[in-house]
């Protein structure tokens, strides 16, 4: 078994009620659905300090150099609203590069949920700071991923986070189109026209296994639009995708939990009983499996939804056991990665940064509106395998002790992948990937494709260490050769 020093760690914290994660749970099922399949659709108004007639629909309205989170000398910030209507706000927090800002390229980064706050990634994960053990102060993080790219944080869609407004996104390629407008705004900002030329890649995780492959895709089309002249608009330069622990393809991925639950790194997770019950869940008649396949053939919205609830009642969650979903290692409830509420709900910081509505790490509309359309049951694979074959950088990675997007559905889903690199990869074997030198996971490349499993990472892959290396290093080694567009490599 592998042991990480943060497994030691997790004792030394103080223990809290708060889960950390960001799938939200529904009358105790993980992903779960209310009143399936009728969940109506709901368009409602988040509060907000700010009235509509302060709103500047089309641009942005930003804090620059707010002095909260990086604290690096010279290195600039901003953080604040781009307007996408008088009453749609999304919130974004810019971070420039350590290094070489004015050469080095844009990415932006997007949690998952669906509903939950980018702020996740930024104070949990891989931003300039990283949220300490009280939950109300911030560290700096040696770690960050704006060394070497500057770095967009959004929370989206609106109603997420600090984002604010009308609600009426209910899908993956509804908020494709939403995020496209804000870059839209963003890029024609003076203070950020600079970036327009720049590389420019997606990095998400969880839910981001719908977003990302259906934002790049969506991307893409946008760019061929622009080139023939039926849509105006600043071309996106897409480069690379990077999906973490991501829910692409549920058909392939929901056999995995089966089989993490029974045999994974660390423990069993439930009994054998358990086992029993879920895998009779997953491939009796009328099963998961069956509801899965009909919501890919019909498309149909309560089948997708009914899907959705039958399988995480019957088989995700039950197959948890008492252990942490998104950390292995951890009993429920598990107190790490700490919890940010505190810290984004501070009235001095929020005035610091520009923010003006009150921070949910997750929004219950928001995900309550995806659940009722049934976008968490259908296939995004197809999305991904057209950006892998439009040559743009991609990788696939997970956490090896994540069970929630676990890395035996994961791997399953890169399995089914239908590209110009699939012969190769199929003739691939894993490699052991070493950063500084020790073990840290394995992998495979197959032209601009790699799949990559990071040992001892849950969920959130760069809140996690491994041996003596630092928190986030790994992550950080793997988004730096991404970024250069390169395959994966050991050091």
């Amino acid at each position: 078994m592998i042991i990480t020093s943060l497994a030691l760690l997790l004792v030394s914290l103080p223990i809290t009620p708060i889960l950390a994660g960001q799938i939200p749970q529904v009358n105790g099922a993980f992903g779960g659905v209310r009143n399936p399949p009728s969940a109506k659709f709901r368009v409602d108004q988040v509060d907000a300090t700010v009235s509509p007639a302060a709103t500047t629909p089309g641009k942005l309205r930003i804090v620059e150099n707010s002095g909260v989170c990086e604290t690096t000398p010279g290195v600039y910030q901003a953080s604040g609203y781009g307007d996408l209507t008088s009453s749609q706000s999304i919130w974004f927090w810019f971070f420039a590069a350590r290094k070489n800002p004015d050469t080095a390229p844009l990415a932006i980064w997007l949690n998952g949920g669906p509903g939950s706050s980018s702020m996740i990634g930024l104070l949990q994960e891989n931003g300039p700071c990283r949220i300490n053990n009280d939950s109300s102060t911030v560290s700096l993080n040696p770690n960050s991923w704006n060394n070497v790219a500057n770095m967009l944080y959004i929370d989206q869609p609106v109603g997420v986070g600090f984002s604010h407004g009308t609600m009426s996104v209910g899908t993956s390629q509804q908020a494709a189109q939403d995020v496209w407008k804000f870059l839209q705004i963003f890029f024609a900002d003076s203070r950020f026209s600079k970036y327009q030329q720049r590389e420019f890649a997606i990095w998400t995780e969880s839910y981001g296994g719908h977003y990302g492959p259906t934002f790049a895709a969506y991307f893409l089309t946008q760019n061929a639009a622009i080139d023939a002249g039926t849509v105006s608009g600043v071309k996106i330069n897409l480069k690379v995708l990077g999906v973490g622990d991501g829910l692409t393809d549920p058909l392939s991925q929901y056999p995995g939990y089966i089989t993490y639950a029974a045999s994974n790194p660390y423990h069993p997770l439930v009994s054998t009983s358990t086992l029993t019950s879920a895998n009779n869940s997953f491939y009796r008649s009328g099963g998961c499996q069956s509801q899965i396949q009909s919501c890919y053939s019909t498309g149909s919205t309560s089948t997708c939804s009914r899907a959705q609830s039958f399988c995480n009642n019957n088989v995700l969650s039950p197959l948890a056991g008492n252990f942490d979903v998104y950390y292995v290692l951890a009993q429920n409830p598990d107190p790490y990665p700490p919890d940010i509420t505190s810290f984004l709900s501070s009235s001095s910081l929020k005035a610091k940064i520009g923010a003006e509505s009150t921070w949910h790490e997750t929004s219950e509309t928001v995900y309550d509106n995806f659940a009722s359309t049934g976008d968490w049951m259908t296939n995004s694979r197809p999305h991904l395998e057209t950006v892998i074959n439009a040559g743009v950088r991609t990788i696939i990675y997970d956490g090896d002790a994540d069970y929630i997007l676990n890395f035996n559905g994961v791997e399953a889903m890169v399995d089914a992948l239908q590209t110009q690199f699939t012969s190769v990869y199929k003739q691939q074997t894993f490699t052991n990937w070493t950063v500084a030198g020790q073990l840290t996971g394995i992998y495979k490349n197959a032209g601009t494709f790699s799949y990559l499993r990071i040992f001892g990472a849950g969920h959130e892959v760069p809140a996690y260490t491994h041996g003596s290396l630092g928190i986030g290093q790994a992550a950080l080694e793997m988004f730096v050769q991404t970024m250069n567009i390169q395959p994966i490599s050991s050091t």
